[in-house]
């Protein structure tokens, strides 16, 4: 089997007990299980919930807070508790793990960004398995992922990961909810989500974690945007990662061959940056950058709203309303004094593109 990069989710619900904590029998097998696919050389990267479920029960909450209060002071006492016990796990497979914590800002400002794949780029070269969580103990409800699910999807494309397997206690995808309907049929392979199985996924979670499978399938629909395969299902036993990866695992498996990979720049344009400004084409312009792979030229722009300035991303709107974002390679007062230019019939830079086909993404 060829060298794949596989990224890991695991949830609350996966690594805890009915009573919140930390259940050591279930993190045993799933440590045991990556060290599997380490064994087989494959490259690892775990995005683990559990921090605010391993601690809410150490401040005395009954269960798990809603408050934010609550899960933040649960996150900061169960974060340290969830890596201690990997780290000893670990340890015993001659394995080291790292803790990276991460919020919406940290992809959201693109230095920080660049920063934070560097930095896993680098664990992942010197054989170290970067265990990622949301740091809850910062977070806001505002600028979160929404979950660990969608957090797991964006960090596969962000490492160009091969695999994206999202573990859980169902084993995979149904037309129906197989616990309330005994008629429902398993989806063994798809290669898109429709809204049809969107509908029909329960967006409820467990009293311990924050997702449903609807949140599960989103993130593999994200994933899927940008070029990885995914998996959901189950994967408790040593061997199961592995099982999974030859096509034999017990759940679903999502794939697209035509779906390319998304470089790591046009996936900050498209699912992190912040948009200053609205830039609207012609028919002619909306055609040359959606079909012919052209780069946005001064020409086809018939309307600017906004400022903003070269390297800011502006959305880009057409007769069909949002066709994309981009990164400017001009400000919005050097966009309409060509525009102007234009308008009075005097020479325009043939050279100059106001977007080029390398920082654009066009919004599906």
């Amino acid at each position: 089997m060829r060298k794949q990069t596989i990224v890991i989710k695991i949830g609350s619900s996966s690594l805890t007990n009915d009573k919140g904590e930390i259940d050591d029998e279930k993190l045993t097998g799933y440590v045991a299980a990556i060290a599997a696919l380490k064994n087989a050389n494959h490259t690892v990267v775990l995005v683990s919930s559990g921090a605010v479920a391993a601690g809410f029960k150490q401040l005395g909450y009954p269960f798990r807070p809603i408050t934010i209060k609550g899960r933040q002071a649960a996150a900061a006492v169960g974060q340290s508790l969830l890596i201690q016990s990997y780290i000893k796990k670990f340890q015993e497979h001659q394995l080291v793990p790292a803790q990276i914590l991460l919020t919406r800002s940290d992809f959201s400002n693109r230095e920080r960004y660049r920063n934070a794949f560097s930095t896993i780029m680098e664990l992942l070269d010197r054989g170290i398995i970067p265990i990622i969580n949301e740091n809850d103990t910062v977070s806001i409800d505002e600028l979160t992922f929404g979950d660990n699910d969608m957090l797991s999807a964006l960090v596969s494309g962000f490492i160009h990961a091969d695999q994206l397997i999202i573990l859980t206690d169902i084993n995979g995808l149904y037309t129906a909810n197989p616990m309330k309907n005994p008629h429902a049929k398993k989806y063994n392979f798809l290669e898109e989500i429709t809204d049809d199985i969107l509908e029909a996924a329960s967006s409820e979670g467990s009293k311990v974690g924050t997702g449903g499978m609807k949140s599960k399938i989103e993130a593999a629909k994200t994933a899927l945007s940008l070029g990885v395969s995914v998996f959901i299902g189950k994967g408790e036993d040593k061997d199961s990662l592995l099982q999974i990866l030859q096509g034999t695992g017990d759940g679903t498996y999502i794939t697209n061959k035509s779906k390319e990979a998304i470089n790591t720049s046009r996936q900050w344009i498209a699912f992190h940056s912040e948009s200053f400004g609205k830039i609207y084409v012609d028919q002619g312009a909306e055609e040359a950058i959606l079909y012919k792979g052209r780069s946005l030229l001064p020409a086809g722009i018939i309307e600017v709203e906004g400022t903003f300035d070269k390297g800011d991303v502006v959305e880009v709107y057409g007769k069909r309303g949002l066709l994309g974002k981009g990164e400017v390679n001009y400000s919005s007062s050097e966009v309409k004094e060509e525009m102007k230019k234009r308008l009075e019939q005097k020479q325009v830079k043939p050279s100059i593109e106001v977007i080029h086909r390398d920082h654009w993404v066009e919004v599906k």
